[in-house]
This record gives C-alpha cells, structure tokens and sequence, in this order.
C-alpha cells in the first residue's frame, strides 16, 4: 500500500472507533470493544506508520475541539498517547501540536484539564529525552533495577472462585502465565537500549547492528550499557536548559561504543523497525482468604527472599495480628483476647518447676529469677518486628534501621523521608460482589495502616475494575434478592459505563467476552485471539486508566433477636437489601398469621433518617409503617445523580376498606438518605443481606444502622484532638483537613465526564 491507502485506511479506522462512541455500534457484534486494539496491533505491524496515526489523530483532536465534540478529546488523546510511546520515533515537530493541544485543555473542566496536564508534563520530557516514556513504562513494570529511576509496578488480578466458572479461571491462568514466557529482564533491557537509540537518533540508528550487537554480549555487559543509557535519559529529563541535541549527542556515543569502532561508520539508513512494548508483570490470585489482599501487598514490599524461608514467613503472616494500640476509637475497635493471669509476680509464688534447681549465683538462676511463668509464650513473628517493617522500605528513600545505642550529646541523624516506589495495581474480575469483598478487604486495610503505618508509605494502591459474568447459574443463590440479569450484578460497571464511554467500549465488553474466549474449543487461533486480546486489553487499561471514580463505603451495624449476641459491624459498597425472615418458632408463626390476617403480609418497622435536602441541612424524620422489606441502593441510577447518597426503596403494605372486605396493596416508597436507622417494633426478626452475596447474609436481626464509613485514620485523630477539647465538638486543628469519609476508588480512563 502506498502512503495515501495507508493514510486513508487509518483514517477510516479511527472514524469508526469514534461512531462506535456516538452509539453507532459495528454490524458485527463481535468488533464492539476490539476496535481500538486492532487499530493499534495494524501500527504494531508495521511501525513505520505511527507518525501517520499520530498526525491523524491530532488533527482530529483539533476537529473535535472546534466542533465541541468533547466526548471524543479523551478517547482520542488517550489512543495517541499509546501509540506515541510505543512509536519509534516521533518528530518534535508533531510532539510539539500534541503539546499545545494539551495545554488547550487547562482552559476546560475536570477531567480534560486533570488529563491535559498529566499528558502535557509527560510530553515536555518526552520530547526534551525521546522514548524515556517507553523507558520508565518498561523499568517499572518490569521492575528492573535502576538507580536513577527506582520505581516498580505489579498488576494483582483477584478473582473469586465462586463467583467465576473454573474454565475462566484457568484460561486466564494460563494467559498470564504464557504473556510473561518470553519477558526475560536481559530481553526487556535490549528493548530498552534500541528504543532509547532509535527515538533520539531516528533513522541514523542501526537497528539490525545493535540488536546484533547486543545478543552476543554477556549479561553483565548489556546490564552496562542498561545502566548508561537510563542515566543519559534520566539526567537529560532533570537537568535545566538540556535541549534535544545535547541528549542526542550523548547517545550517539553511547551508540558508537556499543557497536564497535568496526560498525560505528557502516551504520546504514533505513526504515524504522519497532521495538516491542513488552507485558507488564502479572499474577493471578484465586480470592480465598479475607487478609490475603493485604498478604499480598506485604510480599510485593518485602518478597520472601528478603525475609526469612517461605513457610516460615507464611506460618507467621497467618497468625499475625498487630497489636491494638487505640482502643479508644471505636471506628477501629476490634476483639481483643484476654488471658487470666494467676501470676503474683513475686518469686516465692511460683509452683515448683519440675527442673533441676540452677547453681547459686549462675546465669541460669538469674535468668530464672526475671522470667515470669503462667503466661503465654508468643512466637515473635517477622511481620511484627521493626526490623522487618524497616527492611520492606529497602532502596532508595527507605529509612535506615534505626540504632540502638548512641553517644551521649551527639543528636539523632534524621531520617531520610520515605518515597512510594511501589505501585500495586489491584484488578478485580467478577461483579459487584467482589467489589463488596473488596470494600471490605479496603477498610480492613485501612484500619491496620491506622495502627501501625507500614504499607501506605511505601505502597501507590490503585483498583482496577473488569466486569465478568457467567452464562451459567454459580454455586450462589442470589434469587433471594431477585438478582435477575447481568445488569442487576453489575451496576458499578454501568455506572462507569455511563460516567465514562471509554470505559464502556473498551472495558465493559468484556463482561461477556472473557467467559466467550475461555469457552472456545482449544485450537492455534484461539490462542492467538486469547492471549493477545485479553492480555493486551487489561494492559492497556491498567496504563491508560488513571482517573479515579470514588465509591462511598457504608457502614452497617446489626442488631440481633437475642440480647446476648453482640452486634455485628460490616461495611458495604453497592446494596443493602432486608427481607422478612422464613424459619420462625411454631409460636411465633401462628401469632404472624393471626397478624397477617388483620394487617397484612410484612412487619412492622420503624425507619428514621436523615433526609438529604439541597441546603445540605441536616433534616431528621422518623415513619413507622408494615413493609415486606427494602433495598438500600448506593449506585444512583444515572451518572447525573449523587453519587455519596443512599436512594432506599421501601415496599409499604397498605390496608383498604371497602365493601367488599379488608384488602391491602404494596406501595413503594422511595426516600434518599446517608444515615438511616430501621427496627422491628413487633420483635420479630428478618434477614440482612450485603452487596448482593449470599454469604454475607444476616439472619434474626431486629435492627440495622447504616451511615457512611468513616476514614479510620480521620477516626483516631478527632478522638485524639477530642482528648484535650474536651467541650468541643466540632472539628478542630488537623481533623478539619483530613478526608472524613471512607471512599474507594476504582480508576477509569477519564473518571466523571460532566
């Protein structure tokens, strides 16, 4: 094809990718979502073409600006970004239009102005040091080890074994295994060195000299050579008044000493060849045990080679529970065990021991003389210890492990701050049920870091959200809550969906999708389409995504029938939804009968709240009235809707007289709150059921308190602050500008368009 077929192909594709955005979906199915990853792997085919694609896509970013097409500028600007980083090289001349066009979008609302200026510091570097976007994408997620520029990534997807068919479950084992097999870190350090050269020199690199060059070094050699060109990129980005010559001309050296003084004046001229972006480090965790989120993370921090042996490091991460150190705040109380200690502490009081009596005066005696008995002896466990916590900081920006002992006047050196250089990128399959298990696991999180900081300082936490559902009925009921259809499980999809039509091409056509691909027959096409696509995708999304959509996470305390069961605490994140409650004494049904008959199906309730108004004043009602149950919805209907506000559906049993007898008729009721109080008047118990999951269902509950979950850290410091103001309530001093409420992000690729 020559250069105008060429041109008018790729614009024809990017045409159809934003009618696709304007609702006007292929003819055939199967392309929804594929759209943008053929256009990209055409470009990967041949990359010579990335300057066209990028020329292409700025003027029509520039059309849609004029045009006020703005649904189209973050798409747009998103599938430039990608191909320019993968690109060979770009000329500054067209890195220069995206720039400005970038700086354009300071002018206009969240989010295009957060994206604009994201994409334009980005640029300024790219285009000061060419290909170091390609080359920190490549250190960190690969997590090669790098001086001037220390950062690593991992994606962590979880996925719940019973929410998911065993057939998904291993064909996305399998994927993830089979997209790291060619990824050696020697391989991943020459796809840097090419596209570094190749970037700044353009077609004055020889390509073909280097890679041979390259492949008959030794390791060590080519680590070398690693090294030098990250510092030459890295210090070219920092230093002040660097142009792009200077660089170049750094790296034509560079260049001319990896090839030799035979090949350096041979180098020919010729066409661009790509370099492949390679897969970002993945693993796949099957979601089985509530802490194993945060085991994780602690391993990505301080990996087992670091520690101590395996099983030992796993034993102790089992068993391990820091100790409770703010027992006055109740946001972040949790069950303590006690033991009775019938130890005096006085020596004469010790039970004679079954041991030899130790030699007057030995050590042993002496040791035995501060040893107290009767209590329980604790394994000391490596997660506990400062020095473990201290060495998950390791590289640079970690503090050093602290002294025991000093010289008397010599004052204390200060500690070096801590810098995030790991970023976990958290990535959730399922529907809204594992989001709930993810609130959960959050807020658990978040509790433990309040106690003893550890990961927050070291850890960039983001979530990742791809909705999959199965054809097929799973091993949980949920026709409990009339859970008909894949959108009743996955509002939070549709409502990103909606906030964001990226989103939506490219992520949520894959809710059926994935379960399709997983269920193919086994053949080499299958595999070509499997472990391209859906790995390609989910790196795409998890480099692209980095606008946060924040979900508010409810608290819910439960109270029960019988006075001696203590009340239960959980959070939710999508739905809270009450039934009347089946197996009852013999007793108690003959008197629901009897009830039933004069008032209706359903129990008496007594529902107070606070109801939300416009003023954002706080206006407290209370109603009391028969209900068959009510389903607290935290996901709004529509994008347009407040999105930290709970929209409760009550379905009411009204009685009619009339002359033809008693009759009763169900009327729904409909109110929106963020603090909500529900109790049986009649004693009699019903059913509480979380985020639509069976398994975190509640039974013989006679009352329920919802509010939004507050910030643990936000909890610990007010009670602090109250402490020594003792007759102020309000929010004073650091409280005032710290986040309140408990929210979870789940990031996307523009968040909340408005």
């Amino acid at each position: 094809m020559d250069s105008a077929e060429v041109e008018s192909d790729i614009l024809r594709r990017v045409r159809t990718l934003l009618r696709e955005l304007d609702g006007h979906h292929p003819a055939c199915q199967c392309d929804r979502g594929m759209l943008r990853w053929t256009l990209h792997k055409k470009i990967d085919q041949n990359p010579g073409n990335s300057s066209v694609l990028v020329r292409i896509l700025v003027k029509e970013l520039e059309r849609a600006e004029r045009g006020d097409f703005r649904h189209y500028i973050i798409p747009l600007l998103h599938t430039l970004m990608y191909a320019l980083i993968k690109a060979p090289c770009i000329s500054d001349e067209l890195c220069g239009r995206v720039y400005d066009f970038c700086k354009k979008l300071l002018t206009l609302p969240k989010p295009f102005c957060t994206i604009g200026l994201d994409y334009a510091v980005r640029l300024k570097m790219e285009r000061t040091a060419p290909g170091m976007l390609y080359q920190r994408m490549v250190i960190s997620e690969q997590s090669l080890k790098s001086d001037p520029y220390p950062y690593q990534e991992k994606i962590f997807i979880f996925a719940d074994p019973e929410l998911l068919s065993e057939a998904i479950c291993n064909a996305l084992v399998t994927d993830t295994e089979a997209a790291q097999v060619s990824q050696s870190p020697r391989a991943c350090m020459c796809y840097v060195i090419i596209h570094t050269m190749q970037a700044a020199l353009g077609e004055g690199c020889d390509v073909s000299g280097l890679k041979a060059s390259l492949q008959d070094m030794p390791s060590s050699n080519v680590e070398h050579w690693f090294q030098q060109v990250v510092t030459a990129v890295e210090c070219a980005g920092s230093e002040a008044g660097t142009d792009r010559g200077q660089h170049a001309a750094r790296l034509e050296k560079i260049h001319h000493s990896i090839l030799g003084s035979s090949q350096a004046g041979n180098a020919p001229l010729g066409r661009m060849q790509g370099t492949p972006l390679p897969n970002p480090n993945i693993s796949f965790h099957l979601w089985t045990q509530d802490d194993q989120l945060w085991k994780e993370l602690v391993l990505f921090i301080r990996p087992l080679s670091q520690s101590c042996e395996p099983d030992c490091l796993s034993q102790d991460l089992d068993s391990f529970e820091i100790q409770d150190i703010i027992s006055d705040c109740e946001c972040c109380e949790q069950s303590r065990f006690s033991v009775l200690s019938t130890d005096s502490g006085i020596e004469r009081d010790l039970p004679a021991a079954g041991e030899e009596p130790f030699a007057p005066g030995s050590a042993e005696a002496e040791h035995s003389r501060l040893h107290r008995k009767g209590g329980i002896k604790k394994k000391p466990s490596p997660l506990e210890s400062v020095a473990f916590l201290q060495a998950g900081g390791n590289g640079p920006g970690a503090k050093p492990p602290a002294k025991l002992q000093r010289r008397p006047g010599t004052p204390p050196e200060p500690a070096a701050p801590l810098q995030r250089l790991h970023t976990a990128r958290i990535l959730l399959l399922g529907d809204d049920r594992i989001l709930g298990r993810l609130a959960q696991a959050y807020h658990s999180l978040r509790k433990r870091e309040t106690r003893r900081v550890f990961l927050t300082s070291r850890l960039n936490l983001q979530f990742y959200y791809i909705p999959v559902v199965t054809g097929q009925p799973n091993t949980l009921d949920v026709t409990d809550h009339a859970a008909s259809g894949h959108e009743e499980l996955c509002e939070v999809a549709g409502y990103l969906g909606r906030a964001d039509p990226w989103y939506e091409s490219n992520i949520n056509t894959l809710c059926h999708m994935i379960p399709k691909l997983a269920t193919m027959p086994s053949s080499p096409s299958k595999h070509l389409v499997t472990d391209l696509f859906i790995t390609d995708v989910i790196a795409y999304y998890v480099r692209m995504g980095i606008q946060p959509v924040c979900f508010q996470v409810y608290a819910v305390k439960v109270f029960f029938n019988d006075p001696a069961q203590e009340p239960a605490e959980d959070v939710f994140l999508t739905e809270l939804r009450t039934q009347g409650q089946d197996n009852i004494s013999h007793r108690e049904l003959s008197m629901t009968k009897k009830k039933m008959t004069l008032d209706g199906p359903g129990l008496d309730l007594t529902v107070t709240y606070k109801k939300v108004v416009l003023s954002d004043r706080v206006k407290e009602l209370a109603m009391s009235l028969r209900s068959t149950g009510l389903v607290m919805k935290a996901i709004p209907a529509e994008e347009a809707e407040d999105l930290l506000c709970l929209n409760v559906n009550i379905t009411e049993i009204v009685r009619i007289n009339n002359l033809s007898g008693r009759s009763f008729s169900a009327v729904a009721n409909r109110l929106k709150t963020r603090n909500i109080k529900i109790r049986s008047t009649e004693q009699r118990p019903f059913t509480v059921c979380l985020d639509k999951d069976s398994r975190r269902t509640y039974r013989n509950v006679i009352s329920v308190e919802v509010s939004p979950c507050l910030e643990p850290s936000y909890c610990l410091q007010k009670t602090r602050t109250m402490k020594f103001n003792l007759h102020k309530t309000e929010d004073v001093g650091l409280v005032k500008y710290m986040p309140k409420s408990l929210l979870l992000p789940i990031n996307t690729f523009a968040g909340v368009i408005q």
